[in-house]
């Protein structure tokens, strides 16, 4: 079997995993808090990490050298993951993920400033055909005021302040340093946020479940998309990702009763026409043919931002 095609499987079971993580954020709407979401996620993370972290040997890996940044990550993390939760309750999913997908769109927009990255003319016009797309799909109303639709736009300006930041931090941190300081900071952060009003909820029955899958997919995903890049050129991997969109689309609509629409398959596309455009612009500047080389400690746990 071609590694493109291992790299597919790899995708598939980071959309699993990413709408998985979805259709449990919903089910704990009205039950559990966000902040009470994340601090119940966090400590499911803590726990897998640590494990992975004894059962590796490696506690070395995991430093103070670049504390500061780490905080910044989480802090927008965090910020973002529970706008993210929140909006999941009240818009309907497809519209969610449309939102999310604008975080490498976002990530264009900031890096110029942040990692001093050039502007092209293909950027600005990716960028642009990226926002067409998304609202293609979201197609927010302007004419009221819904907290839940600004909520899904402002995670992913969190999602992709996390993603330059978590950049940054790959050229001198590894994996498991960089998803312990994720999954324990969030988890003070999370203590702090939902015992502000001197009243944290407890779980009880199904509800463990769903936080367990929560925490379990939220790394898994990652892990899934980093396993993909590690087999095949990021050109054919991140449009793969889109994938999520429509078939989000379809839980929806199975589950929630949600509109089933075309213009979700359009958006998509136009995401996708975006993505390879930003490829493109990838090789030129690097003058190679796309193919993706191996970082240290690239491999293995996964990264990024979106919604998990």
């Amino acid at each position: 079997m071609s590694n493109t095609i291992i790299a597919a499987y790899w995708m598939i079971g980071a959309m699993f995993s990413f709408s998985l993580m979805a259709v449990g954020g919903r089910e704990l709407g009205g039950l559990l808090d966000t902040f009470e979401i994340m601090t119940y996620r966090s400590l499911v993370g803590v726990l897998i990490v640590l494990f992975v972290v004894i059962y590796n040997k490696s506690l070395k890996e995991i430093s103070l050298k670049k504390i500061k940044l780490h905080f910044l990550r989480n802090i927008f993390h965090f910020f973002g993951q529970n706008l993210w939760f929140f909006a999941v309750i009240y818009i309907p999913l497809s519209q969610l993920f449309a939102f999310e997908f604008s975080v490498p769109i976002w990530v264009a927009v900031l890096a110029p400033i942040f990692l001093k990255e050039k502007i092209t003319f293909i950027r600005v016009f990716a960028i642009l055909l990226g926002f067409l797309g998304i609202l293609i799909v979201a197609r927010p109303d302007l004419s009221t005021f819904n907290p839940a639709i600004i909520a899904a736009a402002l995670c992913a300006i969190g999602f992709a302040v996390t993603s330059i930041a978590t950049k940054k931090l790959t050229k001198t941190e590894t994996i498991t340093c960089i998803l312990f300081w994720l999954t324990l900071m969030q988890l003070f952060f999370g203590l702090i946020c939902a015992g502000v009003d001197g009243d944290i909820d407890l779980p009880n029955g199904f509800e463990y479940a769903w936080i367990l899958i929560i925490g379990i997919c939220g790394l898994c995903a990652h892990f899934c998309i980093t396993k993909a890049l590690a087999l095949a050129p990021a050109v054919v991997v991140s449009p793969l990702e889109f994938l999520r969109l429509p078939f989000i689309s379809i839980i929806g609509y199975f589950i929630y009763k949600e509109d089933l629409e075309a213009v979700v398959f359009l958006g998509a596309i136009l995401a996708v026409s975006y993505t390879h455009l930003r490829a493109h612009e990838t090789r030129e500047d690097r003058g190679c043919p796309g193919m993706r080389v191996k970082k240290k400690g690239g491999a293995g746990w996964g990264g990024g931002g979106g919604g998990g």
